[in-house]
């Protein structure tokens, strides 16, 4: 028997590959960067056969450093940046455009005007989702419309649409050659197409949306036997797939309504299991899928999701030149004491959860002459803590259960600094696990239960375990009225573009 679970984790700036053993250990990764092309402001893309080229590439490099070959693996999960939209040709497998990331806002007409007919949250009860730039459906909307040829193909029933996992597990299982065109429940949710009940490709949307269903994946299970790869996966089931913040939610092992997750990535993405009943927010934030394992019900969540975080250091570092890599940040606003009154919202692409406006713009507020780079560094860390506060008061609102500590992954939970800011200003401990990779993980653990390599989630719990606590140390007086002046900063973003 295999000893091992394969994960692909195709991310928004990087894809790796990385390899498990029975108790959710890390036993190789490999990983590479692919090019971010902004053609317009507010633009942003990928090329989807770049991104399958870097797929194969890390495969074989992460089987290559554990000296393993594919045959050790029991099966293979993929996660992926969620609502980037990749539409290509059935017959020849290439992409009739770039793929258009979720950070892309060049859907913003398309959005106001099916907003002119009931607002913002016109069709919230039915997708759990507000109309904003950031989801998929109106992606493949603005393709059909501005691709020469595309809509025609498309009517032809001769394109195909997927998020990055479909397109993955398509290329995975073969492409031209008899490729699976599957997506799973988390994935679907993202689109705006899928009936938060049904589980299925809703017939209103699709017509409101103008996308033909001969284009869409089918909708399975995160945990699930899908097919068998090829290549250099040959014959190793494909069998677990999980958008990169529902892998996350399921590598935490947060299988319990009320239990919660928070990713600190490009964005920043909060997620609160609520259980087999879809929550409708009040506050802002998306009804979701967690996961659905095999034929058991679906799980639901609400998700707080923060545009930009890690995306502000690595613009800090690449823009502006004022650290050399992003890991220099801690020192840097280690060099003073606090803030020095500077509050930074990030509003690059508008504002997400909880306000979603997509016409806020970034603002540094509070400068005065006493103000150096270091409250700059530090008020670019500040900016992540304070956007999760806002979410975290959201998610308490909605779901009436507050939360009595919070469970972080990714890159950035190893800035101390930050971290113990974020248990100041939440008043809740922050919890970081031994594996910080969870969204891979999550994958794995989706594929492994799928093939009975693990035979139940209790199985997954036991795996689960604690790196690092940091307790609140900030007295209540001092973490409201920096969120007083936090909010007071994001005010100053809205209604900046006309």
């Amino acid at each position: 028997m295999a000893q091992y679970v394969g994960a692909l984790d195709q991310g928004t700036t990087s894809t790796r590959f990385m390899i498990f053993n029975h108790s959710g250990g890390v036993v190789a990764i490999d990983q590479k960067e692919h090019e971010q092309i902004f053609p317009k402001p507010g633009w942003v893309e990928h090329d989807p056969l770049e991104i399958w080229t870097r797929c194969v590439e890390v495969i074989r490099g992460g089987l290559a450093k554990a000296g393993l070959k594919a045959s050790d693996l029991e099966a293979v999960g993929i996660t992926n940046q969620r609502e980037t939209a990749v539409v290509w040709d059935r017959k020849t497998g290439k992409p009739v455009y770039n793929a258009i990331v979720w950070q892309d806002t060049r859907t913003d007409t398309l959005i106001n005007g099916w907003a002119k007919d009931g607002g913002q949250d016109r069709f919230r009860a039915k997708v759990g989702l507000p109309l904003a730039t950031y989801f998929s459906g109106p992606k493949v909307k603005w393709i059909l419309d501005n691709v020469p040829g595309a809509q025609a193909k498309a009517d032809a029933g001769d394109l195909m649409f997927g998020n990055i996992d479909t397109w993955c597990i398509w290329n995975l299982t073969g492409g031209v050659s008899g490729g699976v065109h599957v997506t799973d429940v988390t994935n679907a949710s993202r689109t705006m197409l899928m009936n938060l009940e049904t589980l299925d490709w809703d017939a209103d949307m699709l017509k409101v949306m103008g996308v033909p269903r001969s284009m869409l994946p089918s909708i399975k299970a995160s945990s699930a036997v899908y097919g068998k790869g090829v290549g250099d996966l040959a014959g190793i089931p494909v069998a677990g797939d999980l958008g990169d913040q529902q892998a996350a939610l399921f590598g935490q092992t947060c299988f319990s309504a009320g239990e919660a997750k928070n990713t600190y990535g490009t964005g920043c993405f909060m997620l609160l299991n609520t259980g087999t009943k879809p929550i409708q927010s009040k506050s802002g934030l998306l009804t979701t899928l967690g996961y659905k394992i095999g034929d058991q019900p679906a799980v639901y969540a609400l998700e707080g999701s923060i545009a930009i975080t890690g995306a502000l250091v690595q613009w800090l570092r690449d823009n502006l030149g004022m650290i050399k890599t992003s890991g220099e940040i801690e020192d840097l606003a280690k060099t003073v004491d606090d803030n020095g009154g500077v509050y930074f919202v990030p509003a690059f692409s508008g504002l997400f959860a909880p306000y979603w406006k997509s016409d806020a713009r970034g603002v540094i507020a509070g400068l005065t002459r006493y103000v150096n780079k270091g409250h700059i560094a530090r008020a670019v860390l500040e900016a992540t803590a304070w956007q999760t506060r806002e979410v975290l008061d959201a998610m308490n609102s909605d779901s009436g259960v507050p939360l009595t500590a919070l469970k972080v992954d990714g890159g950035m939970v190893f800035n101390d600094l930050l971290m113990q800011f974020q248990a100041d200003v939440l008043g809740v401990p922050v919890i970081r696990p031994k594996v910080a990779e969870t969204t891979a993980l999550g994958a794995a653990y989706a594929a492994g239960l799928a093939v009975g390599f693990w035979k139940e989630v209790e199985d997954l719990r036991a795996n689960w375990q604690k790196d690092h606590e940091w307790k609140p140390k900030m007295d209540a007086k001092t973490r409201e009225k920096g969120l007083k002046l936090w909010k007071k900063a994001v005010t100053r973003t809205f209604d900046w573009v006309e």
